[in-house]
C-alpha cells in the first residue's frame, strides 16, 4: 500500500501538482487581508513552486475569531464522541487517498526523500489520525470514593481554541502529532505551518473539511514566524499552544504565555542526542545499521536525532568500519529518486549553517572517518567525525543535518557521564548485551524517551517528548498527547442526607 513508486511516476505527480496558496480559514481559502505573499521554492533545484498568502495579526485575529465561534456553538466538540470518531476516520482515508499526491507535494516543498515520505512519514500520518479516532469513544470519565455523602465526578473537557505551531523537518507527522489528538478532543485548531513547508498543510486542510470537519474547527494560517506565530502566542482567545522547533522559539512562547492570558504551552524542542555502545554489545552489523539509521534519516533534521556516538574505545575501530559499509547504501541526490536516502536540506540558510560543522571540524583537525563532501551547495553527504571531545561545538550543539560525532569512553559511569552532558534530553540509544546493564543505562540517561539495541520513537501509543531543554508541558503522542488538549474538571455533589432533608422541607 505505502511502497514507492518509480521516479518516472513521481516526476509526472510533481508536473501535475496543483497547489493551494491562500490560508484556509472557516472551511475556506482566503489570501491574505494584506495582499502580501512569500515565494516557496523546491530546495533540491531552487524552482519557484507557489507564492503563499503572507498573513499577519489580523488574519490571525480573523481565524481565532471563527475558531472561537465554532467551538462556542458545539459544531465539533458537542457532537456525539461516535460521530466525530466517523469524520476523522473518513478523514484518514481521504489522506490514505491521496497518499502518493501529498508524498511528492511533501518531497519538493521540504527536500525530504519521497521514499521516505511514502513509507514513512504517509503511513505514520495516517496510522496516528485513525488512532486518536479511535480513542474518542475508548476514554471514561471517573468517579471517586468519597463516601456516602457525595458523588464526585472528574471529568475531560476540551481545553478551547488551540494554536499548533509547527516545524519544517516533518511537515506532515508533526501535524498529525497536533491535530490528531486536539480534534479527538474536540477543541478547534489553528495551524501555523513552518514558512518553508507550508503546501502539505493547506492540503490536509481542505481534505479535512471535505471528509466533515466543520468550517472554523481546523484553520491554517500561512506566514512568518513574527507575522502569524507570535499574535499567536500572545492572543488572549487562545487558550493553548502546542508547538514543536528550536529550544529558543520554545522560550518565545513561553514568554508569550506569561504576557498575555497564561495559556497552556506544550513543547517539544531540540535534542543532541546519544548512542551509547558498550563493550558487549553483542551484533555490531545490527548496532551500525541502528547508528546509521538514526544519524542520517531525513538528512539528520530530526530532534531525535543519533547525533553523538558513544562507543567504547575498544570497538570504535570496527564499528566506524562496520558503519561505513552501512553508509555505502545511503545516496544522496534527487529527493524524487526512491532509491536516494539522502535529500536536500531545507534551505540555503540551513545548508551554511550545517556546513559550519564540517567547518569546525577541519578548524579542530579532526578526523574524518567517512563523508565530509558537499554537493551542488544544498546537499551534504552523511558524515562521520571521530576524535570528537566534550569541549567540541560538534558535541555540544544540535547540528539538525547528516554528522555524526564519535566520542569514545572506558568505564560505564563516565559512558552516562558523556550521554548526560548536554542542556538537551530528548532521546538516547544504549546497546550491549547485557540486560542489567541495559536497565541501568535507561535509568540513568536523562532523556524522555530511550531505546535499547535499536533505534526509534516509539509508535503511536507511545509518549514522545523530553527532558531539560528538550520539552516543556506534555508530551505527543499516546493517550498522554490528548490530555494535552483538555482541561479536568471535578464536579461534586452534595447527596447527604441532611441536604435531602433540606430540598423536602
Amino acid at each position: 500500500m505505502h511502497e514507492p513508486l518509480t521516479a518516472a511516476e513521481y516526476k509526472a505527480i510533481a508536473a501535475s501538482l496543483q497547489l493551494a496558496t491562500n490560508a484556509f480559514i472557516d472551511g475556506a481559502f482566503r489570501p491574505a487581508n494584506s495582499g502580501n505573499t512569500f515565494k516557496t521554492t523546491n530546495p533540491a533545484t531552487g524552482d519557484l513552486l507557489a507564492e503563499i498568502a503572507a498573513c499577519d495579526a489580523s488574519d490571525v485575529d480573523y481565524a481565532v475569531a471563527k475558531a472561537r465561534q465554532s467551538f462556542d456553538d458545539g459544531r465539533w466538540h458537542l457532537q456525539s464522541p461516535g460521530e466525530r470518531k466517523a469524520v476523522l476516520l473518513r478523514f484518514a482515508k481521504l489522506l490514505e487517498e491521496n497518499r502518493h499526491e501529498l508524498a511528492v507535494m511533501e518531497s519538493v516543498d521540504s527536500g525530504k526523500p519521497v521514499r521516505e515520505c511514502q513509507t514513512v512519514d504517509i503511513p505514520d500520518t495516517i496510522h496516528t489520525i485513525r488512532w486518536h479516532a479511535e480513542l474518542i469513544d475508548k476514554l471514561y470519565d471517573n468517579t471517586n470514593p468519597v463516601g456516602p455523602n457525595a458523588l464526585t465526578m472528574v471529568v475531560r473537557e476540551p481545553i478551547g481554541v488551540v494554536g499548533c505551531v509547527l516545524p519544517w523537518n516533518f511537515p506532515l507527522l508533526m501535524l498529525a502529532w497536533k491535530i490528531g489528538p486536539a480534534l479527538a478532543a474536540g477543541c478547534s485548531v489553528i495551524i501555523k505551518p513552518a514558512q518553508e513547508t507550508t503546501l502539505t498543510t493547506l492540503r490536509v486542510a481542505e481534505l479535512a473539511h471535505e471528509a466533515g470537519i466543520p468550517a472554523g474547527v481546523l484553520n491554517v494560517v500561512t506566514g512568518s514566524g513574527k507575522d502569524v506565530g507570535e499574535p499567536i502566542g500572545m492572543h488572549m482567545d487562545v487558550d493553548m499552544v502546542a508547538f514543536t522547533g528550536s529550544t529558543p522559539t520554545g522560550r518565545r512562547f513561553l514568554r508569550y504565555s506569561a504576557d498575555s492570558n497564561l495559556k497552556k504551552v506544550v513543547l517539544e524542542c531540540g535534542g543532541k542526542n546519544p548512542a551509547v555502545v558498550l563493550e558487549d554489545a553483542e551484533d555490531l552489523d545490527l548496532v551500525a545499521e541502528q547508528v546509521v539509521n538514526g544519524a542520517f534519516w531525513n538528512m539528520g533534521e530530526n530532534c531525535s536525532a543519533t547525533s553523538r556516538l558513544i562507543v567504547h574505545s575498544k570497538i570504535k575501530d570496527e564499528l566506524l568500519e562496520r558503519i561505513g559499509a552501512y553508509m555505502r547504501e545511503w545516496r544522496t541526490g534527487d529527493p524524487l529518486d526512491p532509491d536516494n536516502r539522502i535529500g536536500a536540506l531545507v534551505s540555503k540558510s540551513h545548508f551554511e549553517k550545517v556546513k559550519s560543522f564540517l567547518d569546525d571540524a577541519k578548524t579542530e583537525k579532526l578526523a574524518i572517518a567517512h563523508g565530509g563532501e558537499t554537493q551542488n551547495g544544498i546537499f551534504i553527504e552523511p558524515t562521520v567525525v571521530d576524535g570528537v571531545t566534550p569541549q567540541s561545538r560538534l558535541f555540544k550543539e544540535e547540528i539538525f543535518g547528516p554528522i555524526l560525532s564519535v566520542t569514545t569512553f572506558n568505564s560505564l559511569d563516565e559512558a552516562v557521564a558523556l550521554a548526560n552532558d548536554t542542556n538537551y534530553g530528548l532521546t538516547a540509544s544504549v546497546y550491549t548485551g547485557s540486560l542489567r546493564k541495559a536497565i541501568r543505562l535507561s535509568r540513568e540517561i536523562r532523556a524522555g524517551l530511550v531505546t535499547v539495541n535499536c533505534f526509534g520513537e516509539g509508535d503511536a501509543t507511545t509518549p514522545f517528548g523530553g527532558y531539560k531543554e528538550s520539552g516543556f508541558g506534555g508530551r505527543d503522542k499516546s493517550i498522554f498527547a490528548h490530555d494535552n488538549y483538555c482541561e479536568l474538571k471535578t464536579i461534586w455533589i452534595d447527596i447527604s442526607e441532611r441536604s435531602v432533608d433540606e430540598t423536602i422541607r
